[in-house]
C-alpha cells in the first residue's frame, strides 16, 4: 500500500505541473493499464483543485487511498473513472483505442507530446450564459471561435463566459486541461448542452481525453454521436468555427 501511495503521490506531482520525465508514448487497448489504481486519489485532488480554482491549490495533505478524503466535499456522485467510461462504451458495443502520454494541459502540449494519432483532435469550451445555462462546445484543436458572437449560434441567453472550475468538476467531472466530450457521462441530469462543430465532425475519427489528460482516446465519429445520445444528451452539430 505504501508503494501504491508513493506511485500516486508521484502522479499528483506530475498532474499539478512539477518537472518530470516525459517518457515514451505507448498504445493500449480499452482495458485499464496494469498499474496502481490512482483514480480515487486523482479525483480527490481534482475536486480540491476545482474548489480552490486554477489560481492556487489548497495546502497539500495526505490523500486517502481507501475511503474518502476529509477535503472531498463533492455535491454529487463521484465522477466516473476512465475504466468506467471504457465499460460504458463497451456496453454500447463501441470500440475505441487509447494512447497514453504525459499530462497535457494545452493544445500546444497535445500537438507536441501525444505522438502521431490520426483523426480530428478536439478543443473543448465549457461555457455559461448569464442565466447559468451551461454549454460544452467541441471543435477542432486549431479552430477559431468568436466567443463574442457564439451565443447567437448555440442558443445562449446572453454572451457567454467560461464556466468556473468547480462547476466543470460538478457537471462534467474533470478539471481544466482535461475538458472532454466524454465528460458528458458525468452530466446525468442533462444540464449541459453539447455542440459539436461541423468541421470537426467531417473527420471519420475523433480524438479526446478519456476523463484524464494523460491519455487520448480515438472513437469513430458516428460512435461519438451514439455515446453522446446514450448519456441522455441531444448532440447539436453546428458550424461554430
Amino acid at each position: 500500500m505504501a508503494e501504491e501511495r508513493g506511485d500516486c503521490n508521484r502522479e499528483m506531482t506530475v498532474f499539478f505541473g512539477a518537472n518530470s520525465s516525459r517518457g515514451d508514448v505507448r498504445v493500449e487497448s480499452t482495458e485499464a493499464a496494469a498499474k496502481p489504481d490512482c483514480s480515487q486519489i486523482r479525483r480527490q485532488a481534482a475536486a480540491r483543485f476545482a474548489r480552490n480554482g486554477s489560481g492556487g491549490l489548497a495546502p497539500m495533505a495526505p490523500l486517502a487511498v481507501n475511503g474518502m478524503s476529509p477535503f472531498l466535499t463533492a455535491r454529487g456522485p463521484m465522477p466516473k473513472t476512465e475504466a468506467e467510461l471504457n465499460e460504458f462504451l463497451a456496453d454500447l458495443g463501441i470500440s475505441v483505442s487509447t494512447v497514453r502520454h504525459p499530462p497535457l494541459f494545452t493544445v500546444a502540449d497535445s500537438q507536441g507530446l501525444r505522438g502521431e494519432i490520426p483523426g480530428g483532435h478536439t478543443k473543448n469550451l465549457f461555457l455559461k450564459d448569464k442565466k447559468d445555462n451551461y454549454f460544452l462546445v467541441t471543435v477542432g484543436e486549431d479552430a477559431v471561435v468568436d466567443l463574442k458572437q457564439i451565443h447567437h449560434l448555440i442558443g445562449a441567453a446572453s454572451r457567454v463566459s467560461f464556466g468556473k472550475p468547480e462547476m466543470l468538476m460538478e457537471l462534467l467531472g474533470v478539471i481544466p486541461g482535461a475538458v472532454t466530450v466524454f465528460g458528458l457521462i458525468n452530466d446525468t441530469e442533462g444540464k449541459v448542452k453539447v455542440v459539436l462543430d461541423e468541421a470537426l465532425m467531417s473527420h471519420d475519427v475523433i480524438n479526446g481525453h478519456p476523463l484524464t489528460n494523460e491519455a487520448t482516446t480515438s472513437i469513430a465519429a458516428a460512435d461519438l454521436i451514439r455515446f453522446v445520445e446514450a448519456t441522455g444528451h441531444d448532440p447539436v452539430i453546428l458550424k461554430v468555427s
